[in-house]
Order: structure tokens, then C-alpha cells, then sequence
């Protein structure tokens, strides 16, 4: 079955920098599009990056742009997430999704 595994999450003080690492399997994962999504506490889950089936393509929330770097190895059916820069208001847990498909996702916390 479809299963994606987020790793990389942690505490981090502000200005630092975390990768994400989102392990996938049970499909066929060069021909799907990838995404990044986080959620805040008490806030709604929230578009932070994508990337095409190839990615030659991407898009990121203003939010991250500049600091955030959406990337995938499609021979190792991993998505990454590199994230510089982090800020306080960073901290979420973050998700990545494929179709209609959601890991459970790992926390980032920024905080000095």
C-alpha cells in the first residue's frame, strides 16, 4: 500500500536550518507530483512547496520563498525539503502528500 515517512523534523534555534526527508512507497513515485504542507497549532494546514513529477517545476508559499528548497530523487523515491533560515513562526509539523495520500508527518520546532 501507498506509504509516506517523513523524517528530519526537530528543534532548532531561529536562523538554523533543518532537511526534511519524505521516504516513499507502494506506487510509482517519478510520475506523481509532490507536495510539502504544514499545520501550526490551532492554525489550518497550509500549502508550503511543490514540485512536478519531474521537477523541472516548483512553487512555493510566499511565506517560505527564498528559505525553503523543494527537491526529489526520484531513483530513490525520496522528497526533500530544505529549509534555512527558520524562524519561530516555522514551527509546525510538516506533511508530505502525494495524490490524496499524507505521511504522518514530523514536527519542527524553532525556538531558542
Amino acid at each position: 500500500q501507498v506509504q509516506l515517512v517523513e523524517s528530519g523534523g526537530g528543534l532548532v534555534q531561529p536562523g538554523g536550518s533543518l532537511r526534511l526527508s519524505c521516504a516513499a512507497s507502494g506506487f510509482t513515485f517519478s510520475i506523481y507530483a509532490m507536495s510539502w504542507y504544514r499545520q501550526a497549532p490551532e492554525k489550518e494546514r497550509e500549502l508550503v512547496a511543490f514540485i512536478s513529477n519531474a521537477g523541472g517545476s516548483t512553487y512555493y508559499a510566499d511565506s517560505v520563498k527564498g528559505r525553503f528548497t523543494i527537491s526529489r530523487d526520484n531513483a530513490k523515491n525520496t522528497l526533500y525539503l530544505q529549509m534555512n533560515s527558520l524562524k519561530p513562526e516555522d514551527t509546525a509539523v510538516y506533511y508530505c502528500k502525494a495524490s490524496n495520500y499524507w505521511g504522518k508527518g514530523t514536527l519542527v520546532t524553532v525556538s531558542s
